[in-house]
């Protein structure tokens, strides 16, 4: 083989660690718009190529050999640093095209990156968003890869990604209690005791009067989850005791289970501003509680950043300032 003579393609890498990421060539194929059959093909010549063997085909699941671990780190690496050079081509055009890959955790991404997209769209509605929302750790490593531009997240990043990553605080995000409003489950009374039990709270409470609640919560494993129950346990309140009528897996379920009357929860502002404004959930107030975690706009210095980039990023911090304005 010639020195510089490179035994693969980009496509090739692409199909590699697309198999890697969803486990079967059809799924794979699938992804890629491309058949099966034109999958299988691309491999076994890549694995001639190499004179090695990069899948384990016998069971039902495709696994990597310890060759095809190595080869899809790198494909990572080289089809990222690809994407990259796209983007950095693509900014001599002047911010009249291009494309910002963004990342965010679950409440973020649910309800506040949609609005803060929007209006950066009415100035450059020529720039495509491509806009992921993973768990924080999935979307910090993501950034440090090179996958998306920028994000913004609520949960702790891992420490071995801090020194890949520039993290600032961007916002801070309250949670605040809250059950269906009276009058928007009034028909549902009759039909559910649990419900109407969940009425007869005060809006006004003491701290140990939480405990005879039922809470709707995420699950354990949830880092909004862990970010509220932190701040609880620093007014020596203790969500272990807490009576947890329902676990749910999105942000979404636990709001339609509050307002069908099936308990309480903390719930971002972001996320039940509307519903408080138009009746359909009521807060509920806790003598001296504030519970509040501190939402970070991270990005990796060491990747390149392009115009549409620097702009949304600089967006983002003019809209933060705008919201503190109004706050004060």
């Amino acid at each position: 083989m010639a020195e510089f003579d490179v035994p693969f393609t980009l496509d090739q890498l692409r199909i590699v660690r697309a198999i890697s990421e969803y486990g079967s060539f059809r799924k794979a194929a699938d992804k890629l718009f491309v058949s099966q059959p034109a999958v299988s093909l691309q491999v076994q010549s890549l694995e001639r190529s190499l004179e090695v063997t990069l899948f384990d085909r016998g069971g039902r699941r495709v696994i990597l050999t310890e060759a095809g671990k190595l080869l899809v780190d790198y494909s990572s690496r080289i089809l990222n640093l690809s994407e990259e050079a796209c983007r950095a081509l693509v900014d001599l055009q002047d911010l009249k095209r291009g494309t910002l890959a963004l990342g965010a955790s679950q409440t973020v991404g649910t309800y506040m990156m949609p609005r803060l997209i929007a209006e950066f769209r009415q100035s450059y509605p020529q720039i495509s968003v491509q806009l992921q929302v993973l768990s924080t750790r999935r979307i910090a490593s993501g950034v440090a890869e090179g996958q998306f531009d920028l994000a913004i997240v609520g949960g702790t990043i891992p420490p071995q990604l801090k020194d890949q990553l520039d993290v600032s605080a961007y916002a801070t995000d309250e949670f605040v209690l809250v059950r269906a409003h009276p009058d928007a489950v009034a028909a549902q009374f009759e039909r559910s005791p649990l419900a109407s039990s969940n009425l007869d709270i005060p809006t006004h409470l003491r701290k140990e009067e939480l405990y005879e609640l039922r809470f709707i919560t995420l699950n354990p494993q949830s880092t909004t989850k862990k970010a509220i129950d932190s701040s609880l346990e620093t007014y020596d309140i203790n969500p272990a005791k807490f009576q947890v009528e329902m676990e749910l897996t999105s942000l979404e379920a636990i709001k339609n289970a509050v307002k069908a009357g099936l308990g309480v929860a903390f719930l971002s502002l972001t996320a039940v501003a509307a519903d408080l404004e138009l009746g359909l959930l009521e807060q509920l107030h806790v003598e001296g509680l504030e519970v509040k975690r501190t939402l970070r706009l991270i990005y990796s210095p060491n990747r390149y950043q392009s115009q549409v980039a620097q702009s949304f990023r600089q967006h983002l911090q003019e809209a933060s300032a705008r919201a503190e304005a109004v706050h004060a």
